[in-house]
């Protein structure tokens, strides 16, 4: 299955493609079972991607093959062109992770925390820690001790400890996990700005399937270990093909009569307690729709599009299960 939705919430999509991760059939198998079968997509330089699939779906695993924490059955992982397989150190230089909750040492401050994480890298430069700091708004913390960090603070210095080494990917596991609507808000403006001003491709592994639509350019379904679909998530007008809407009038039967007798105009129901009229119909035949509607006398008070929200098409490309 290979299916393609498009949504309004998403941000614009990244400047310019280059992949940065491909997954190349990659398939993961313990004690005779398929957890990830045959797994393949690929994540471009500068874009935001969700991993979604219900509890045990193989998420996890498929993240931790990425990062090198397991070995594959079979097939490859590249980033940035290296393989996981054969150039395994040139590969994991391109990764910064955050699988689990960042450890850092409560008693020593956020910068000195980053500057013991970075002697242990390679290549990168103390004026590093400026530019990552700056990149998760950090700036006015830095010289308090990490055990006065809220879990966002502890949260977003994760994230500049990951990106010291100047990474290609970014793969975060449930990064607003716990935070309150300010502390989502925040992270979400500081994943944008890091793609856009990096370039780093981000891969987010969540539940928080309202945050994936605000966030992400495309979101990656997974279940059973397989692959589902490779979801757009922003709006891409010429490939909206239908669109529905509902539509309340003054006459409801007269609606439905004169969108019926319409070409391509198909009724899908009608609401009589609101006098609303619901209608699927090709996207340029709205206008010709709403001339029709006026040449029957019938008045127009208001037209809504219906939109299926990321949280209704995740239920049904899993079959009702939910998100976990």
């Amino acid at each position: 299955m290979n299916t393609t939705a498009h949504y309004a919430q998403g941000p614009s999509g990244p400047a310019q493609e280059q992949t940065v991760l491909e997954m190349q059939g990659v398939s993961k198998v313990i004690k005779g079972k398929a957890i990830v079968d045959n797994l393949s997509f690929k994540i471009q330089k500068g874009e935001i991607v969700g991993l979604l699939g219900p509890n045990g779906a193989g998420k996890t695993t498929t993240i931790r093959m990425m990062t090198g924490l397991i070995r594959m059955s079979g097939g490859d992982v590249l980033i940035h062109g290296h393989s996981i397989r054969k150039e395994f150190k040139q590969a994991i230089s391109q990764i910064g992770a955050i699988i689990e909750n960042p450890e850092f040492y409560p008693h020593m401050t956020g910068y000195d925390n980053l500057l013991q994480y970075l002697r242990m890298s390679d290549g990168a430069g103390v004026s590093r820690i400026k530019e990552v700091v700056e990149l998760v708004g950090l700036q006015e913390a830095m010289n308090k001790k990490v055990r006065a960090y809220s879990l966002g603070m502890r949260q977003r210095l994760g994230i500049a400890q990951a990106l010291l080494h100047s990474p290609k990917l970014l793969i975060l596991d449930e990064p607003t996990n716990g935070l309150d609507p300010a502390g989502i808000r925040e992270m979400r403006d500081y994943m944008r700005r890091i793609a856009e001003v990096e370039g780093i491709a981000i891969l987010i592994s969540s539940h928080m399937l309202a945050e994936i639509e605000q966030i992400c350019h495309r979101a990656v379904v997974i279940q059973n270990g397989k692959l589902v679909t490779v979801t757009q998530l922003t709006e891409v007008p010429e490939a909206r093909s239908e669109v529905a809407l509902a539509i309340r009038v003054d006459k409801i039967e007269a609606a439905r009569t004169v969108a019926g007798a319409l070409q391509g105009v198909k009724v899908t129901g009608a609401d009589e307690a609101h006098s609303e009229l619901h209608v699927q119909l090709p996207d340029g035949a709205v206008p010709e729709l709403v001339a029709a509607l006026s040449e029957a006398k019938v008045g127009i008070y208001r037209i809504t599009e219906n939109r299926q929200s990321l949280e209704e098409d995740f239920l049904k490309w899993t079959g009702g299960n939910r998100i976990a």
